[in-house]
């Protein structure tokens, strides 16, 4: 998925969803620095994908709360 689809589904998303989907992200990123610790991850480039997808999750939850 695009990054600016990505930012428009997010934004489409309710506070309770968002926070669901800023867990998911945090578990991935920990079963990847996991595989990563124990050589077995093959597509290290996810690790900075999925930090980013956190921050946009975190930006999107930011806005929603401000507004």
């Amino acid at each position: 998925m695009k990054t600016k689809e990505y930012r428009e589904d997010l934004r489409s998303k309710n506070v309770e969803e968002l926070n669901a989907e800023l867990v998911a992200a945090k578990k991935e990123l920990f079963n990847l620095r996991f595989q990563n610790a124990t050589n077995q991850l093959e597509n290290t480039s996810r690790i900075k994908e999925v930090r980013r997808n956190i921050a946009r999750i975190q930006s999107v939850m930011t806005e929603k709360a401000n507004a």
